[in-house]
């Protein structure tokens, strides 16, 4: 690379900083903003930094990737890490855009494909469904304690109303998946894979795209469920998983549990890492690792599960 630029994202425009020049720009957050970014970037071979920002960062990444740039997404709180470790305190637009570019570079964060448009279409609907059910969860929660008439009624409304709306988006979000051939393939192997049902299928659709692209251990980190070891000179304290993608770890749970029933391979794990001493959540969270590594090598061998596979 010969350039790195960071981009700090908000709503309403993007700070923009050029290592190379120290370049400061700042431009609106939108497609002409985006195209007059474009411009200033030029054809020169560079990196561009930033981090996701929800809905607030699709119009810039569509068009990075139509311009064929490689991108770079960073945690925010590892950019803040990065910025409290060399000592900058300050937290602006412009300094965060300069502190993002020179992280890139610190630590020669490496650029991964952008998501595309299906995958982009596949989240936002997948967040609002998952915002549906918290809400059916607090209704439920409601209906329990409501005394009023009328309050009884609207609640009851409210759920019929909540349920036909998660509906109509599992069946949009099926329909993307059914008319791409690709996903439709990942689904399918997904599924067949024991304990793991439609609905953990397309979550692992949607929030591990990379899958099949990289070896377990990777699979399993960007997962989350990778033990991070805790020792410092003689002391040793427990390993622990964290980070990741909280959302997919979650969901992996149940079809975990399931998986112990139907899987003789992955009960016989679990029981020795019970007999091992193990706690009950370390086993658990064992099998969801071996079931996110498993989906990762089906995926990168286009093949359905077996009972061999494991």
């Amino acid at each position: 690379m010969k350039d790195t630029i960071g981009i700090d994202i908000s709503k309403p425009v993007l700070d923009a900083f050029r290592l190379a020049t120290g370049e400061h720009r700042q431009f609106p957050n939108d497609k002409p903003g985006c195209k007059a970014l474009m411009r200033w970037i030029g054809q020169e071979p560079v990196r561009v930094v930033f981090e996701p920002t929800g809905p607030y960062h699709r119009i810039l990444e569509q068009s990075l990737t139509r311009a064929g740039i490689a991108i770079v997404k960073v945690n925010p709180r590892y950019a803040r890490r990065f910025a409290e470790a060399t000592g900058e305190l300050a937290k602006t637009d412009r300094i965060d855009a300069a502190l993002l570019a020179r992280m890139a570079v610190v630590l020669d964060l490496e650029a991964r494909p952008a998501r595309s448009e299906i995958h982009h279409d596949l989240r936002e609907l997948s967040v609002a469904r998952q915002a549906l059910i918290k809400d059916r969860i607090a209704a439920r929660n409601r209906e329990q304690v409501a005394q009023n008439a009328l309050v009884r009624r609207q609640i009851k409304a409210r759920l019929v109303q909540i349920e036909k709306q998660i509906g109509e988006i599992e069946q949009a979000m099926a329909a993307i998946v059914g008319a791409d051939e690709t996903l439709q393939r990942r689904r399918e192997i997904l599924a067949s894979i024991p304990g793991i049902g439609p609905i953990t299928a397309m979550a692992i659709i949607v929030e591990m795209p990379e899958l099949g692209e990289m070896d377990g251990k990777q699979a399993a980190s960007l997962a989350g469920l990778a033990p991070i070891t805790r020792e410092s000179g003689g002391w040793k304290g427990r390993s622990r998983i964290q980070g990741g993608r909280a959302s997919l770890r979650c969901g992996l749970y149940m079809p975990a549990l399931v998986a112990l029933r139907i899987n003789p391979d992955l009960r016989r794990k679990y029981q020795a890492l019970k007999e091992a001493g193990k706690p009950s959540k370390v086993a658990i969270a064992a099998i969801m690792r071996k079931l996110i590594v498993l989906a990762n090598a089906l995926i990168r061998d286009n093949r359905k599960w077996s009972p061999n596979a494991t």
